[in-house]
């Protein structure tokens, strides 16, 4: 019978490049509200016997667009489709998933069980917060890079050589810093974060030479940007020539895009796992990778029942 791919409310542009890479037309699907607010799903064409997939990242708002996920599989699941893939490029509340405090909720396994509950077959995921969340499912979960995208984006911006320095911002970064310095030619540095409280950091101090470099510092999200800001001054202080910053996920919450536009930071490199159309107008220093290849790439290999192994050419 086929596969049809379907887009949330939240990754309409990144399910139209999707669905032009593969070759076909956007499933039709009516995503409104009612007047209190609840969210209502009618699917405009049969999806009997068919193997679906939903693009829909849990971005800002997360309730809303988490919810519409799980409503929009209920719907598919009662009217007979044969399996319901999410492809959730930004998985909202990964950043809960553990106990680092007393009396507080491990969230990422909540939202596992909210989703495999709905009737989700499997997952497809980008760059979690925190590999282990995919032993929270009980289904499949394929995590997928965006390194692949975003490596030679670089290179083809003149970055990667003995003239710059992959820089984690904290000791928990330090594999994924490695693999980038490794297929750019370039040295490894830190940035070990000292807390007086949570949220509060005291102080920062690099670890590495960064003197006369040019930084790359690489994360998996940007959010407020207090960290990332205050991390590329410290590599300044320590005599880096220049800071650019890598991402997967640009959340860009409260202040952040006021704070990079003040920052010492040239370029901010993001991908468009969540859409930040309206932020790029604001700011000249974000520029944006598709991940919709690998997303479609992945798409054809499920479909096809084959390995995804080509979509992890560097180990993360």
């Amino acid at each position: 019978m086929g596969f049809q791919v379907f887009a949330g409310s939240a990754s309409k542009k990144l399910s139209s490049r999707v669905s032009e890479i593969l070759g076909r037309d956007l499933g039709r699907v009516q995503l409104t509200t009612f007047s209190d607010g609840e969210i209502r799903v009618r699917f405009d064409e049969t999806v009997r016997g068919k193997d679906i997939f939903i693009i829909q990242s849990t971005s800002n708002p997360a309730d809303r667009n988490l919810m519409e996920l799980m409503i929009m599989t209920d719907a598919l699941r009662r009217a007979s489709s044969k399996s319901v893939t999410a492809i959730i490029p930004y998985f909202g509340y990964s950043r809960q998933d553990r106990k680092a405090e007393p009396r507080v909720a491990i969230t990422a396994k909540l939202v596992a069980n909210l989703l495999t509950t709905s009737g989700i077959d499997r997952v497809v995921t980008m760059n979690l917060h925190a590999g282990q969340i995919q032993g929270f499912f009980d289904i499949p979960v394929d995590n997928l890079y965006s390194s692949p995208i975003l490596i030679p984006h670089l290179r083809n911006n003149g970055y990667g050589g003995e003239d710059c320095v992959v820089v984690s911002p904290d000791a928990g970064g330090t594999i994924v810093a490695r693999a980038y310095a490794k297929i750019l030619k370039s040295s490894l540095a830190m940035i070990d974060k000292r807390r007086s409280e949570p949220g509060v950091i005291e102080s920062m101090r690099v670890v590495g030479d960064v003197k006369g470099k040019r930084a790359i510092l690489i994360d998996d999200m940007i959010d407020t940007a207090g960290t990332l800001v205050s991390a590329a001054d410290a590599l300044m202080a320590n005599g880096a020539k220049e800071v650019i910053s890598v991402a997967t996920h640009g959340i860009f919450s409260g202040p952040a895009i006021e704070r990079l536009n003040n920052s010492c930071i040239t370029k901010i490199y993001i991908t468009d796992t969540i859409d930040n159309s309206n932020n790029m107008e604001i700011s000249d220093k974000i520029d944006s990778c598709s991940v919709a290849e690998i997303i479609a790439v992945a798409i054809k290999n499920i479909d096809n029942h084959t390995s995804l192994h080509n979509l992890f050419p560097i180990s993360e």
